[in-house]
C-alpha cells in the first residue's frame, strides 16, 4: 500500500521520539495500533458485505434462470405439446373449410380431415401428431402427381 522503507521508518520513529518524548511514546503507538486495527476491520466488513451482495444478485441472477428453463421445460411437457397441437389443428381445419360445409374438402389430406374434437380421443401416434402439423399452401390448387416411369411402364 504505501512505499515506506525501513529508512524511512526509522526517521519517522526518531522525530515521533523527539515530538512525543519517551514516557508518553508507548501509549501513543499502542493508539495508533487500535486505530489501524479499527479500519482494517471496517474494510473487511465491507469488503464482506460486498461479497455477500454480490453471491446474492448472482443467486437471483440463476434462480431466474432456473424459472426460466422450468417454465419452457413445462411448456414441452408431452401432455401440454399434443394439447397445444390438437387445438393448432382443430383451429387449422376450421379456417379451411368453408363457411357452410361442415366436411374437409378433397384436397386435404385423411389424417387432417380425421382429427379428433372434444368428443373423440385426445391421444395421437407420431405419424398423426406430424400430418396435424404440415401445413397446407392457403390458395393453391392440387397438383396432379407427376408420372414417373415405373408408372409407364405398367
Amino acid at each position: 500500500m504505501f512505499d515506506i522503507g525501513w529508512s524511512e521508518l526509522v526517521v519517522i520513529g526518531v522525530v515521533a521520539l523527539i515530538a512525543i518524548g519517551p514516557k508518553e511514546l508507548p501509549g501513543v503507538l499502542r493508539s495508533v495500533g487500535q486505530w489501524i486495527g479499527k479500519a482494517r476491520r471496517m474494510a473487511a466488513d465491507f469488503q464482506g458485505q460486498f461479497n455477500e451482495a454480490m453471491r446474492e444478485a448472482e443467486m437471483a441472477d440463476i434462480k431466474k434462470q432456473f424459472d426460466d428453463v422450468s417454465a419452457a421445460a413445462k411448456d414441452l411437457n408431452p401432455t401440454n405439446l399434443l394439447t397445444s397441437i390438437t387445438k393448432d389443428a382443430e383451429d387449422m381445419l376450421k379456417m379451411d373449410e368453408p363457411a357452410g360445409s361442415g366436411a374437409a374438402t378433397s384436397a386435404e389430406p385423411a389424417s387432417a380431415a380425421a382429427a379428433p374434437t372434444s368428443e373423440t380421443s385426445s391421444t395421437f401416434t407420431e405419424g398423426e401428431a406430424h400430418a396435424l402439423m404440415v401445413e397446407k399452401p392457403a390458395e393453391a390448387p392440387a397438383a396432379p402427381a407427376p408420372a414417373t416411369p415405373d408408372a409407364k411402364a405398367s
